[in-house]
């Protein structure tokens, strides 16, 4: 078996951390079996090199490995790419194409960032996981593979099962074995070491000087956050190692490329709301308008006892705990006799009137509500009838003012039986 130390350097992969180091040995440990390996780590620790440790170390070494950015395919699209699709299938499909696992057959497919792969696509790689089998887009046909799959994500895995866009079982069977890359914040005693690497590589390509840090900034390369990771810091080595002219690299102008608000702080928090979050607002506007609708129903309960009983006292002694609900303890809030607000006159068309022992001159009454109706024909013989009564029954007159034509009118006069 193949040492850590020897596959470092192989590949091209720096650092010393024991992190690092066990990830690297899983890898070994894994490339001469056929297992299913999930990667997973941030954006930009440098996954896609375990996949090829993975396929480099195997027996499947002298065959295809094919590396597919799962996040970067249509969803449209992704089903042909991967297995390959029939003449016309669909618009635009004018041959017969082969996809990905027909083509890597006997090799190995690295499918990274596979949290982004959609549903239906999952189902797909899951029968190819199962038994080896496929079928390409508009055909009947099942097809045979044998490929070794390594998937990669930066996803949190549990979370995109929980929200229902990662199939359980899927996961399951991509992570037999899961290898976690660790973020370069945690891997600090390699940070220099990679900084002075990307330096040199720079110095070479652009034929200048290489780059040196004093002893101040190499303190501050090594406690800023890299959120970015690997990826961020080679771009940092880059620009540094291009525009300026001095090749010993001060704190200050250090500082000056590296983006303020990522130090070595906890991580970001989202300001995004999720799912949950809209889920429980809405929950306590369910609750505030049910206790709403509670309240007002107390009140008019009260409302009716007041009016039918007349006596304020005695019906303010019987609610006594229905009182302080609606109005509070506080003496000054408001008491029944504020429900003289719906006292009217004696003589009032729409109300019916009861008498009330505390006050002759008001009387509680109950309104008397007449469902209008919300019929087409019953309004349209309304406003026919109102216009020929104020044009005293011409014809010519009551369409003009309803907008319609005399004869339409007369047609109506007749339909109604006017």
């Amino acid at each position: 078996m193949e040492s850590i130390q020897a596959t470092k350097q192989r590949f091209g992969i720096i650092g010393n951390s024991a992190t690092l180091n066990r990830a690297i040995e899983k890898a070994i440990q894994v490339s001469p079996t056929d297992i299913s390996v999930l990667v997973t780590g941030e954006s930009g620790v440098g996954k896609e090199s375990i996949p090829k440790i993975i396929h480099q170390l195997s027996h499947r070494k002298h065959n295809k490995y094919i590396a597919v950015n799962c996040g970067a395919i249509p969803e449209g699209t992704i089903d042909s790419e991967l297995f390959g699709h029939e003449k016309g299938a669909f618009t635009g499909a004018t041959g017969t194409r082969s996809g990905y696992f027909e083509v890597a057959d006997g090799g190995t497919i690295f499918l990274d960032e596979v949290g982004e792969l959609p549903l239906t696509t999952q189902v797909r790689l899951l029968r190819v996981l199962e038994n080896g089998e496929f079928i390409k887009v508009g055909s009947s046909k099942v097809q045979k593979t044998n490929v070794r799959i390594v998937a990669a994500t930066n996803v949190n895995m549990f979370e995109a099962i929980k929200k229902e866009k990662f199939r359980e079982d899927l996961y399951y069977r991509l992570s037999t074995v899961e290898i976690n890359l660790p973020p370069l914040r945690e891997r600090q005693e390699d940070i220099h070491l990679l900084f002075r690497k990307f330096a040199s590589d720079f110095a070479l390509k652009y034929k200048m000087p290489t780059i040196k840090l004093s002893d101040d900034a190499v303190q501050n390369l090594i406690k800023y956050r890299w959120s970015g990771n690997i990826r961020q810091l080679r771009n940092v080595a880059e620009q540094v190692s291009v525009l300026e002219r001095t090749r010993v690299i001060s704190t200050d102008t250090l500082r000056g490329y590296l983006p303020t608000g990522s130090s070595n702080l906890p991580a970001v928090i989202k300001t995004t709301k999720s799912e949950s979050d809209f889920s429980s607002e809405r929950e306590i506007l369910y609750k505030v308008l049910f206790d709403m609708k509670a309240d007002l129903n107390d009140l008019k309960k009260l409302t009716m006892e007041l009016m039918k009983n007349g006596n304020v006292k005695e019906v303010e002694k019987d609610n006594e705990g229905l009182i302080e609900k609606i109005y509070g303890d506080n003496e000054n809030e408001g008491t029944l006799e504020d429900l003289q607000v719906l006292a009217i006159p004696e003589k009032t068309e729409t109300t019916q009137a009861y008498p009330t022992e505390s006050n002759d001159k008001y009387h509680f009454a109950e309104e008397i509500e007449e469902e209008e109706t919300l019929s087409l024909h019953d309004k349209e013989l309304e406003l026919i009838k109102k216009s020929l009564e104020r044009h005293s029954g011409k014809r010519k007159l009551a369409a003009e003012e309803l907008g319609i034509s005399e004869r339409t009118l007369y047609r109506k006069i007749k339909q109604f039986d006017l």
